[in-house]
């Protein structure tokens, strides 16, 4: 009779130290999951998969060789541009977006016309204009190297935009042998296509 006076106590506290632990292990789990969730939901946040934060455009020549980088970053006045190129002859080029994410050389023709879902005119100061993939020239130095930065207010890398350069099979980054008029149509005679980029 004593041993279980004696016994029945200890019981109840193991069986008590018991439920304590179960309860600490049930609220980690509850914890672990939510932040799973949350994670899960982030991961498939449309801010994340419609709005990347950048995408890195590789530039080659028309003999297949990297001849630089175009960083493309998504802002609140549109799609940010940094280009930096080297090997190119000095002066003014003509750099525009183009409506197939093909880069087949030498002549890159497999990238199409330029970025125009909008069906307007050639030219960023032409009345009817500008195409969406209408950029300012870029001005390479003696030394054959540019870095330049600009902004397109007509283009955007929100996937599912009419206007968006990461639709379905891509978009292009085509750098011209010359200057783009802006307004020459279709294209600003800009000549030949001499360096392009696949943007997916």
């Amino acid at each position: 009779m004593k041993k279980t006076m004696i016994l029945c106590p200890v019981i109840a506290l193991i069986l008590l130290l018991g439920a304590c632990g179960s309860d600490t292990t049930d609220g980690n789990s509850d914890k672990t999951g939510g932040g799973a969730d949350q994670a899960e939901s982030a991961g498939n946040g449309e801010s994340v998969e419609t709005k990347p934060f950048s995408v890195l455009v590789d530039l080659k020549d028309r003999e297949g060789k990297t001849t630089g980088t175009a960083e493309l970053s998504e802002t609140d006045q549109g799609v940010s541009v940094f280009v930096k190129v080297d090997s190119l002859t000095p002066g003014k080029h003509g750099i525009h977006f183009h409506e197939k994410g093909v880069c087949e050389g030498p002549g890159f023709e497999s990238a199409g016309g330029h970025f125009n879902p909008a069906g307007k005119e050639h030219g960023l100061e032409m009345p009817g204009g500008p195409h969406a993939g209408d950029l300012p020239n870029l001005e390479v130095e003696s030394d054959g190297t540019a870095e330049d930065r600009f902004t397109s207010h007509s283009v955007t890398l929100e996937t599912g935009k009419t206007n968006s350069l990461l639709r379905d099979g891509g978009t292009a980054l085509v750098i011209h042998a010359g200057e783009d008029d802006g307004e020459s149509q279709p294209s600003g005679d800009s000549g030949d296509r001499i360096a392009c980029g696949i943007i997916k």
